[in-house]
């Protein structure tokens, strides 16, 4: 797969996947607000990093990922039909914990009481 069509063809499956996350009937992402944060592929595409988040924090997210884990041959086969590859990658989920650090730094920003100075206004 030419290098060029790497962001592209990563961003179409961030986005089936995170229609697919909705699909899945396994306990273990039942009751979770999961978003897959990056899909990162190899440069010859034959396998993807797909770094998931889940807003309850980083255990959520790593008990996700065994689920995740579990149903990804499913998912893989999905991900060729509805993308039309020839081949799909591997897929191998990761935990990630931005959405628990964004909210930190969000939380943090907003605790900080600074006065807007009069030029600004």
């Amino acid at each position: 797969m030419p290098s060029y069509h790497l962001p592209r063809a990563a961003e179409d499956m961030k986005r089936e996947l995170t229609a697919l996350l909705r699909e899945l009937k396994d306990p273990r992402l039942q009751g979770k607000l999961l978003t897959v944060v990056r899909v990162h592929l190899s440069g010859d595409g034959s396998t993807a990093k797909i770094y998931v988040s889940a807003m309850e924090g980083i255990e959520a997210a790593r008990e996700a990922v065994k689920g995740l884990k579990s149903a990804a041959g499913l998912l893989r086969g999905e991900l060729t039909r509805r993308l039309g590859m020839r081949k799909a990658p591997e897929l191998r989920f990761i935990a990630d914990n931005s959405i628990e650090e964004g909210t930190a730094i969000l939380r943090t920003l907003e605790s900080l009481d600074i006065a807007p100075d009069d030029d600004d206004v």
